[in-house]
């Protein structure tokens, strides 16, 4: 199995602290900036930062769909890492910058399947996963 990374950014104009205090907020945030692909969307533990545990289903692709359950964890440095119970899924966000501009980082990875299969998920699916995590980029552009 090789692993497979996704990565993308988005740069913001507003403070660091504002930007993360939002991707933190797991109750009230952050169901407003998930795109059609997330369904079934429950804040099952805490709700802010650290020790959030929340489920959602992802539809990745046409044909699927992850059932994830994440648990939240804050390593410090403005990151939250998001661990799936489910999968070896972890996601990464990171906000760094100063003054009122703020950039966030996403990345996500995860093992993937092996073979031809495991080539096809290596190439497509972190695009396919990169465009979803714009679309909650952009919306949390217009949340800010």
């Amino acid at each position: 199995m090789g692993q497979v990374h996704a990565a993308t950014e988005r740069v913001y104009q507003a403070s660091p602290e504002r930007v993360f205090e939002a991707l933190a907020d797991y109750s009230g945030t952050r169901p407003k900036l998930l795109p059609a692909q997330y369904s079934e969307y429950e804040v099952r533990a805490g709700g802010t930062g650290a020790g959030t545990q929340v489920h959602w289903k992802l539809q990745a692709t046409e044909k699927r769909v992850r059932d994830c359950l994440f648990t939240v964890t804050e390593p410090g440095g403005r990151r939250l890492v998001e661990t799936d119970a489910n999968s070896s899924m972890v996601i990464t966000w990171t906000v760094s910058g100063a003054g009122e501009q703020a950039k966030v980082s996403v990345e996500a990875t995860w093992q993937g399947a092996t073979g031809i299969g495991g080539f096809f998920e290596r190439t497509f699916a972190p695009k396919g996963l990169n465009r979803i995590h714009d679309a909650v980029l952009a919306r949390l552009a217009e949340e800010l």
